[in-house]
């Protein structure tokens, strides 16, 4: 096991390399949050700040753990060689359409269907560790479901479902979209 300060070459581009990350957050009286993500959804800004796309699904926790307490940890790791598990310990909030970071933080993803928010979040350390008890697998392909249903919606039917969303399933208050994540002008276009 090692830590580090911040993102190095060789952590950003084991990151880039793997399709699916895990995200955890907590808040105090509230249940442990821990979600997989896939998607290509994840970004390195800089060795100390990264960012992920977050398409709406069946609940806000880490909104709300967020607003609550602010930490997070990402895990990825290796389903292939070199065996790896690396994890990013950090401060996270969440950015949402109408908020002023973003159309900057926007454009540096791929546009998906039923985008609701950005979390970014502050590196305090980064931890990399064997790896050698999880298995080897491939993957086949991404799965098209959540893509497909969010195709499917207009913008006010998914922003009418997420503003009345407005606490986890602990009964903290989370935030919404209030526009849609497209009605935002990028920067420069």
């Amino acid at each position: 096991m090692e830590f580090f300060p911040a993102l190095t070459a060789d952590h950003r581009a084991f990151v880039a390399r793997q399709p699916v990350f895990f995200v955890a957050t907590a808040a105090e009286g509230a249940r442990i949050n821990l979600s997989p993500k896939g998607m290509d959804s994840f970004r390195v800004l800089d060795a100390n700040t990264v960012a992920y796309l977050d398409v709406g699904g069946s609940g806000n926790e880490t909104n709300a753990h967020l607003a609550a307490d602010g930490r997070i940890t990402i895990m990825f790791c290796a389903f292939d060689q070199p065996a790896l598990i690396f994890r990013i310990y950090g401060r996270g909030t969440a950015v949402l359409p109408q908020d002023d970071r973003w159309a900057e933080l926007h454009a540096r993803f791929t546009p998906l269907p039923g985008t609701r928010q950005i979390f970014l979040i502050a590196v305090d350390q980064v931890q990399t560790s064997c790896g050698w008890g999880v298995p080897f697998m491939t993957l086949e392909r991404e799965r098209p479901t959540l893509s497909k249903y969010h195709a499917a919606r207009s913008d006010a039917d998914r922003l009418a479902t997420w503003a009345g969303r407005g606490t986890s399933i602990d009964g903290l208050p989370t935030r919404v979209p209030t526009v849609a994540p497209d009605a935002v002008e990028t920067p420069g276009a």
